[in-house]
């Protein structure tokens, strides 16, 4: 197996903003590319029985990698599956889902309003959804137009207003507003692994698998893995993908999903996902798989691993 960092990721997933932050979704296509150039040079290693594995953001890569080596890559394996336009996906993730999840979770009495202090305990909206600065912003100025004096108390303390906020008025505006500036900062404002304009404006601009997939060799054995519960992908993307590659009569294609697994493919709510180690019988079915597919056998008395790709890692092995 060979497993590597992404350009300007190191040890601990520790982070060399300067370079990552001018990286773009073609660049790891290239660093790919060369480590599989790598791979197929080790004396143990068979150059046309490869097998790339790609999570998240590997999943719009090990298909680029299969189709460019058709002669070295005889498996792909997707988990957490990115497969139509990136740039609705990604509006779907920061925008859609937390407006939904507010909608649906928060506003208990359907009224279109949450207490902002609700807001600043959710674990959900605080850490994952709704940016923190949202909040903030509301606890620390006084112009938040007050619905009604039936919505005002205080905190026991009585330092801060508990005023509510509008789901639609401000809330999913805010959202909306932070999604179309991920592709409008400039490269010093990148200071987050997943903020950063240069990437995102060359992702936004990137065919979408779903139209590419057809030049994927048909000798090329496809697995997808996705997890029903997953925030970042959903399993509608997955589902998409197997639907494109029966139409194209691509006949050696497998998907599983997996019930209450996030994008970790560790137990997860369909809201956030939970960090964790992949689940044992998910690393189960891959090994199957692949057994079957590229007749990989471990020795009598001896457990075979198979390490997963870290958080939106390509893996070739």
């Amino acid at each position: 197996m060979l497993r590597y960092d992404k350009r300007g990721i190191g040890a601990n997933f520790t982070i060399n903003h300067n370079v990552w932050g001018n990286s773009t979704i073609d660049d790891l296509i290239h660093d790919a590319q060369k480590a599989l150039n790598i791979l197929t040079m080790q004396p143990e290693v068979d150059p046309k029985r490869i097998s790339i594995i790609g999570h998240s953001q590997g999943t719009i890569i090990a298909p680029r990698l299969a189709m460019e080596n058709p002669m070295k890559v005889k498996n792909i394996i997707l988990m957490g599956i990115v497969a139509s336009n990136t740039q609705d996906l990604v509006r779907l993730q920061r925008v859609s889902l937390p407006s939904e999840y507010a909608s649906q979770t928060l506003d208990k009495n359907h009224t279109g309003l949450i207490p902002i202090q609700q807001i600043a305990k959710d674990p959900v909206l605080r850490n994952s959804l709704v940016p923190y600065s949202v909040v903030l912003t509301f606890l620390r100025t006084n112009n938040t137009e007050v619905i009604s004096d039936a919505l005002v108390n205080k905190f026991a303390n009585n330092t801060i207003r508990a005023d509510y906020i509008d789901i639609e008025k401000q809330i999913k505006p805010e959202l909306l507003k932070r999604y179309e500036n991920l592709s409008y900062f400039t490269p010093s404002k990148c200071n987050m692994v997943k903020e950063c304009p240069v990437y995102y404006r060359s992702l936004f601009s990137l065919i979408p698998t779903l139209s590419i997939i057809g030049n994927v060799s048909k000798s090329t054995g496809i697995l997808m893995l996705n997890g029903e519960n997953d925030s970042i992908t959903p399993v509608q993307q997955a589902f998409l993908l197997q639907q494109r590659l029966t139409e194209l009569n691509h006949s050696d294609h497998t998907l599983i999903t997996y019930p209450n697994l996030g994008h970790e493919f560790y137990p997860s709510s369909q809201w956030q996902t939970q960090n964790g180690p992949i689940q044992s019988y998910v690393l189960s079915d891959l090994y199957s798989w692949l057994e079957a597919h590229s007749g990989l056998t471990s020795p009598a008395g001896i457990s075979t691993t198979i390490q997963p790709s870290s958080l939106s890692n390509s893996t070739a092995h």
